[in-house]
């Protein structure tokens, strides 16, 4: 196959993969982020301190996860008829996707969240702010750069998603690797489907790094840094005090 015949070819599947990621990406962040701040606040010692939720909530974010991909797309089918009407095509790849991506997104969330420090959040509740307060304006902004990260990390699975999904009959870049590249014994377009894969999933990585590392050193700016000036301030006043 010449590369005019194969232009026109991977055009097409990078751009159903493009809408697969990206719907299913932007369904993930979306869902996956409350989840992950509720996993941490429900937490034992948490704000909304629940056990039982945690548990429960934290087992179906585990059974997401541990589930293989194929057989996710499988279990999904009727649901996925229901929502788009059909289970082939990228349309209905990103059910799946997005439901695919939700947990393993949630738990990105919870870890990037654990670290931010608990003197910010303590500093911020004894000013009498609430929990909601606190998620907006400690949680999130002080977590961002990792969040950025995590976000990237899942943009880079959904894209391995999305190749298995080709395989059956999700479309894109898999599906033009399986359908030409395999079942036509293709294997110079195989293999430049692949290289293409490799070098966009390096520039997503690149630039999510690049946009936490600008985060991280802009110091995410908001209340936090003013939070850490007041924290490092009240061990010099104790200490005049006891001077005196």
């Amino acid at each position: 196959m010449t590369w005019s015949e194969m232009r026109p070819l991977l055009e097409q599947a990078s751009w159903e993969t493009l809408i697969m990621v990206g719907w299913s990406t932007l369904i993930a962040v979306v869902a996956g982020l409350p989840l992950g701040v509720l996993l941490v606040l429900s937490d034992r010692g948490g704000l909304l301190q629940n056990v039982v939720l945690n548990k429960v909530v934290g087992q179906v974010v585990n059974v997401g996860r541990s589930m293989p991909f194929i057989i996710l797309m499988v279990a999904l089918m009727s649901f996925t008829r229901w929502v788009t009407g059909t289970t082939i095509g990228s349309e209905a790849a990103i059910v799946p996707l997005a439901i695919g991506g939700i947990p393993f997104f949630a738990r990105l969330v919870e870890t990037a969240v654990r670290e931010v420090d608990g003197g910010l959040v303590e500093a911020v509740q004894s000013m009498g702010g609430s929990t909601w307060t606190i998620v907006r304006k400690v949680l999130i902004p002080e977590a961002l750069p990792s969040l950025i990260a995590s976000t990237t990390t899942t943009v880079i699975a959904l894209i391995g998603y999305s190749a298995m999904a080709g395989t059956v009959g999700g479309g894109g870049l898999g599906d033009l690797a399986v359908r030409y590249g395999y079942q036509r014994f293709d294997t110079g377009l195989m293999w430049i489907t692949v290289a293409f894969l490799a070098v966009v999933i390096s520039l997503i990585q690149f630039a999510g790094d690049l946009a936490a590392r600008t985060l991280h050193r802009r110091g995410r700016g908001g209340a936090a840094p003013a939070l850490r000036l007041l924290k490092a301030k009240e061990p010099a006043a104790a200490d005049i005090g006891k001077v005196a």
